[in-house]
């Protein structure tokens, strides 16, 4: 696709486009996993190719493009008969900052989540928001609104005409506009910080404040993890739980980390991320929360030694 580049059939060249095909992926299936097998399931039909068709391929990024869509639409297509076996609620795979987690790891370690780009279109809210969506509509709204590219190239993955791709985009766009965008970071920063706060105090009228009183938090445990089964409606009895679950759970460290590239909250103990929380705040007050328990799901926060 043309927001790809056009590098040439050289290795290095070929191996220069995984870092946007990963970030495509991601923003597609909401899953660093997932989309890593879907970017590695592309290279491998690339090199399947007997070396005069690859010759004849004249933008091999576009074509690297065009097939990790189309693989990332059939994952699409299937999740809903996956997401109804899952235990729980299902969230997107929280990003950590890779700068705020590098001390201790290896010279060597290599990661996808080093690779992804964390913008306002891996924040959890908008990951949220495209998992309301059809297959159809996500990938051409993320392929046309986040990386642009044309809705000739969209048409290609999704098998469809350019202006039933444009359509798609508008229905789809359609949906974010009505859904809330978060606060700047420095807002929603003071705000996690507040709760941090009155979280490890246990104070349950801090938090109630904080809390929008229609809040909801939503956890993800996936049966590996406990979690609240659905989601907890209501800023009074969201403080309850989180003050309830602080009872259970000595030991447990807070620290102010950014998830999905704003500030969020990382629970860990001897050094092991248990839980990974994010959040919405609108006009001072936290509107969202959503807690990722599933140990497969913060693979990316785990620190080598």
């Amino acid at each position: 696709m043309g927001a790809a580049g056009t590098p040439g059939t050289s290795t290095d060249g070929i191996a220069a486009e995984r870092r946007q095909l990963l970030n495509v992926a991601y923003r597609l299936l909401g899953s660093l996993a997932e989309a890593e097998d879907a970017v590695q399931e592309a290279y491998a039909r690339w090199y399947a190719l007997p070396p005069a068709r690859r010759d004849e391929i004249v933008a091999p990024g576009a074509w690297l493009s065009t097939v990790t869509g189309r693989i990332c639409l059939d994952v699409l297509g299937s999740a809903r008969s996956r997401r109804e076996r899952y235990v729980g609620a299902w969230l997107p795979e929280p990003l950590p900052d890779r700068t705020e987690w590098d001390r201790g790891r290896r010279a060597d370690h290599t990661d996808p989540a080093d690779q992804m780009v964390l913008d306002e279109s891996v924040t959890m809210a908008f990951l949220v928001v495209l998992e309301s969506m059809t297959p159809a509509e996500r990938v051409a709204f993320v392929l046309h609104d986040v990386f642009r590219y044309p809705f000739a190239e969209i048409a290609a993955v999704l098998g469809r005409t350019s202006a039933a791709c444009k359509q798609l985009a508008a229905s789809a766009r359609r949906r974010v506009r009505l859904a809330e965008a978060p606060v700047a970071a420095a807002g929603q920063a003071q705000a996690v910080r507040h709760v941090k706060e009155a979280w490890e105090t246990r104070n349950i009228a801090a938090l109630v404040d904080l809390l929008d009183p229609a809040a909801v938090m939503t956890a993800d445990g996936g049966g590996l993890a406990g979690a609240a089964l659905r989601p907890i409606e209501g800023g009074a009895l969201i403080a309850q739980y989180m003050v309830a679950l602080a009872d259970k759970a000595p030991g447990l460290e807070l620290l102010e980390r950014s998830v999905n590239g704003l500030p969020g909250l990382v629970a860990q103990r001897d050094g092991v991320v248990m839980t990974v929380a994010s959040f919405e705040v609108v006009d001072g007050r936290v509107t969202r929360i959503w807690v990722v328990r599933n140990p497969e799901k913060l693979r990316p926060w785990a620190r080598e030694a």
